[in-house]
Formats: C-alpha cells, sequence, structure tokens
C-alpha cells in the first residue's frame, strides 16, 4: 500500500482559518467529516487552501468501526463522497466504538482487547475500506480506562487490525502519551510493536492534568512528552507526516505557528537520528 508524502498539517477549524492560511509550509489539513456537508459548497478559506496545493484529509468520528453492530454504510458513503470531493490521499478513523444498541456515547470509547472484539473491528474496517476511494487509516484513541482481562496489548491489536483488514495507521503520539500516562504504558514499547511500515501519519495535540490523571483535551498546549514521542517515531520510520489538532480555546497566531514549528523540529530531529543510524549501520557493513 503506497502512503501519501503529507508534510506538516493542521486540523481544520474554521476559528484558525487565519493562522492556517498564513503556515507556508503546510502540507496538508484534516477535514472532519461530521462538519462539513459532502454536497454543499465547502468554505472559502478551505478551497483557497486547496488552490494552493495543500492536501485535504477526511477525518471520520462516528463510523464506529470497533462496534458489535455492522458498520453503517451511507456514513461510509458520506466519507467516500467527501474524500472524491477533495481528492483527499486517504480517510482516517478510530479504533473504537461510539455507539451500541442505538444509543450514541457522544465519545470514543476504547475496544476490549479480546480476539472476538479485534474480529469485529477487522470486519467493519474491511466493509468500511471498500466502500472508500482511497486508503483507510486507523487511528489509536486516548481513554481513562481499560476493559478488564485483555488477551492483548493495544500495539499488538492495532498491528493484528491492520495486517488484517489492510489498513494504514494513524499513530495519535499524544494519545499514546495519555495512556502511558495514566494506565502505565510503555511508550516505547508500543512503538516497537506497530507495522511502521503502514504509518500514514502522525496526530500531535495538548491535554492537561486533572485529579491526578492526564485529559487529551485538544485545547492546551503540546506537551514536551508528545514531541519526543513524534521524534522517536520519525527515528524508526519515514513519517509521511504529522498534524496539530486543536479543537478548542482557540489560541492565537504566534502561539499556532509555534507549536507548527515545534512538530516540525520533532520530525526532522526524528529523521536525522534515523539517517545517522542508517550511516553507522553502513560504515560497518
Amino acid at each position: 500500500m503506497r502512503v501519501a508524502r503529507l508534510g506538516l498539517g493542521i486540523g481544520w477549524r474554521a476559528e484558525l482559518a487565519l493562522p492556517i492560511s498564513r503556515r507556508e509550509n503546510l502540507g496538508f489539513i484534516e477535514v472532519v467529516a461530521e462538519c462539513q456537508d459532502p454536497r454543499g459548497p465547502f468554505p472559502e478559506a478551505l478551497e483557497e487552501l486547496r488552490a494552493r496545493g495543500v492536501a485535504a484529509v477526511v477525518h471520520g468520528v462516528e463510523l464506529s468501526l470497533g462496534g458489535a453492530e455492522p458498520v453503517d454504510l451511507a456514513r461510509v458513503r458520506r466519507l467516500s463522497r467527501l474524500a472524491e470531493r477533495l481528492s483527499a490521499p486517504l480517510v482516517s478513523e478510530h479504533a473504537a466504538f461510539v455507539r451500541a444498541d442505538g444509543r450514541e456515547s457522544g465519545h470514543l470509547l476504547p475496544l476490549p482487547r479480546t480476539r472476538e472484539a479485534l474480529l469485529l473491528l477487522v470486519e467493519n474496517a474491511k466493509v468500511a475500506r471498500d466502500e472508500l476511494p482511497v486508503p483507510l487509516a486507523l487511528e489509536n484513541i486516548a481513554t481513562l480506562f481499560e476493559w478488564p482481562r485483555p488477551e492483548m496489548d493495544e500495539a499488538t491489536f492495532l498491528a493484528e487490525a491492520a495486517e488484517r483488514a489492510d489498513l494504514l495507521l494513524l499513530v495519535d503520539v499524544s494519545n499514546l502519551h495519555a495512556n502511558a500516562r495514566n494506565l502505565g504504558w510503555d511508550p516505547i514499547r508500543f512503538l516497537e510493536r506497530l507495522p511502521l511500515e503502514r504509518v500514514a501519519y502522525a496526530h500531535v495535540a495538548g491535554g492537561v492534568e486533572r485529579g491526578g490523571l492526564y485529559h487529551d483535551t485538544h485545547a492546551h498546549a503540546v506537551p514536551g512528552e508528545a514531541l519526543e514521542l513524534l521524534e522517536e517515531l520519525a527515528s524508526r520510520c519515514d513519517l509521511p507526516g504529522a498534524l496539530l489538532e486543536r479543537d478548542d480555546r482557540f489560541p492565537g497566531d504566534a502561539e499556532v505557528q509555534a507549536e507548527l514549528s515545534a512538530i516540525a523540529l520533532a520530525l526532522a530531529r526524528g529523521a536525522a537520528r534515523r539517517s545517522s543510524l542508517h550511516e553507522r549501520r553502513l560504515a560497518r557493513a
């Protein structure tokens, strides 16, 4: 599966239209599918970015790929229409469920990491993948709890889902940071177990600690630990892109540009480490 080169990105929000438009080296934006009418006009500022050659990735939040019910084909076709209209290189969604027995949670809920849940995720993801005109990438989510008696760790669960359903991966390093901090995971071991050749891009976002727990809010500054994980990921694979998510408490232009620059620097540092390691290996050969 060929992975598009994306570069530096940011999640599209009308509230951030001005700082987004001012970023000269922007490679892509991410459009939340449920926030856009696939048949209506797109915002003028978004169209101007596309005219500049900025790619647009379609990002879904309501497919409930990990749910016990069959995937809703109407929702998949909405994603498909948006992907076609935006000439999207790929579509991304979450390894999660958001509804059961007709009830909507309003949140991305974690999956029990069992063989049975894995098979359901793979089956739903294959249905969605086959309806889409472009590759589908699966994202890891942040959670404050785990289901009891897991049969595998999260990285193994995601890796098997990606391999069995032939999917790409969207690695959210901020979600990884949150889970590692709250649930006692080793984030480096998580990265070691992923099929890194399937990584399409990375998410980076901010959060805040409350009551001893770290909350992935998308409304606060990006922590240094998330940037360190991004650098680590970029040192292990030729990472096609990384994207800043900001969904609330929108900052001014200077703060947005500073966070984008920090992400670009982490990518560059990771790539330099990977190149240095490759050169040392060649020298020993």
